[in-house]
């Protein structure tokens, strides 16, 4: 495992925390000439920053699992705590994924501009889901390196 599960953690503390921020942002800018302020500035910067943790999640994840000879076992009917673990928090990572590249098709395609009720509630909705299932991924990590 070696570097990968360190580039693998500072990915992790880089995507969860700036999850995290954002959430706190999002609830606390409530007047909408803040948030007009702000968002257009620090909504692009995040969102790449957030794009290269992703990437690096994924690959360095995806390294670790093919490294250790989980790949083929994911695959079999073999159960064991660690391995429904790992199912269920890449399960959550393919949701996070989609919900993060809906989020950011929408993000960019409205920055600076005024949101339809729909760009809004997609937006709101898949920025919950992403803090949410974060959570949810940082659980299953936590239980398998529990186990491990």
């Amino acid at each position: 495992m070696g570097w990968q599960i360190h580039l693998h953690l500072i990915a992790a503390i880089s995507w969860i925390g700036g999850s995290v921020f954002m959430f706190v942002l999002g609830v606390s800018l409530r007047d909408k000439k803040d948030q007009q302020a702000v968002y257009p500035i620090i909504g692009p910067i995040f969102g790449y920053f957030e794009m290269v943790s992703l990437v690096l999640l994924l690959t360095t994840g995806m390294l670790m699992i093919s490294s250790n000879g989980l790949m083929e076992i994911l695959f079999l009917d073999i159960h064991n705590q660690v391995i429904d673990s790992l199912r269920y928090k890449l399960i959550a990572v393919v949701f996070l994924v989609v919900m993060t590249v809906v989020h950011f098709i929408v993000a960019m395609k409205t920055n600076g501009k005024e949101r339809t009720t729909l760009q809004q509630f997609i937006s709101r909705g898949s920025s919950m889901a992403i803090f949410m299932v974060n959570l949810l991924v940082l659980h299953y990590a936590i239980v398998i390196r529990n186990i491990i």
